[in-house]
């Protein structure tokens, strides 16, 4: 019992990550300087990619696109991890902080879905003849989008915020099983789609001053992803804290923060 007390003090981050009062002031004071790196990153890779990177021996200018499409479809599929973990969270710990960024992470993802779907579409054309195959890769993206559209479905389903995030909750966990197969589709099945340019176990097959300046654009883009979540997550905090003290002294202009 006393090693269990002893050990307390080190799960008071988690607990207090929980409290959406908590969030939304320390959320508050990061967002500037999120919102500044993230700026600076994305024009700084825009740039650099759209105006100095070389030509590709193969596609020429086109492959451009590149440096919008790969961040995007790295963040659609990251985004439905975020989102699935903070239903998890909210099943087994009942936070209800959980749930709010779980809701917030499905318009954010369902857009940048819609945005690695049409920037594929457009890079398509150029490269393949057309804008639309139904390969492997492409459907298992369209299922994504259909994913996240689902949960946000779900949300509005019900009249309880309880049910609906249950519901999301679980349909999100077993959604879950898509990622893979997106990832993974271009090995397991015929495809248009090249292999992964990008891998953990080896080095990119990309030039370096091609893969230099896509490498900024998805960082910048993980840091807009946070910003983008971060801004959902605190606007879903006061639609559902309404009624709490906290929110109507801030409204008030009192001293909640």
């Amino acid at each position: 019992m006393n090693r269990l007390l002893n050990w307390s003090p080190s799960w008071q981050w988690f607990h207090r990550l929980g409290s959406p009062r908590w969030f939304y002031q320390a959320s508050g004071r990061w967002l500037p300087w999120l919102s500044l790196l993230a700026l600076t990153l994305l024009l700084t890779g825009l740039v650099w990619g759209l105006g100095f990177a070389p030509q590709d021996a193969k596609q020429g200018n086109s492959f451009r696109i590149i440096y919008l499409h790969v961040p995007v479809s790295f963040l659609a599929l990251a985004g439905y991890y975020i989102m699935a973990i903070a239903g998890a969270i909210g099943l087994i710990w009942k936070m209800k902080l959980s749930y709010m960024v779980m809701k917030a992470a499905a318009p954010v993802g369902a857009a940048l879905t819609f945005l690695a779907l049409f920037t594929g579409a457009v890079w398509g054309k150029p490269t393949w003849g057309t804008y639309w195959v139904w390969d492997a890769r492409v459907t298992s993206m369209l299922i994504l989008l259909f994913l996240y559209l689902g949960i946000l479905a779900l949300q509005y389903a019900f009249h309880s915020n309880e049910a609906g995030n249950k519901a999301s909750a679980i349909l999100a966990l077993v959604g879950t099983a898509n990622i893979p197969i997106i990832y993974k589709s271009v090995d397991w099945w015929y495809t248009l789609h090249q292999p992964a340019t990008i891998k953990l176990t080896s080095a990119p097959s990309m030039h370096p001053d091609m893969f230099a300046p896509l490498l900024v654009m998805i960082v910048g883009f993980y840091c807009f992803y946070t910003v983008a979540l971060l801004l959902f997550t605190r606007a879903e905090i006061l639609r559902r804290e309404r009624k709490s003290v906290w929110v109507r002294e801030l409204a008030l202009g009192g001293p909640a923060l």
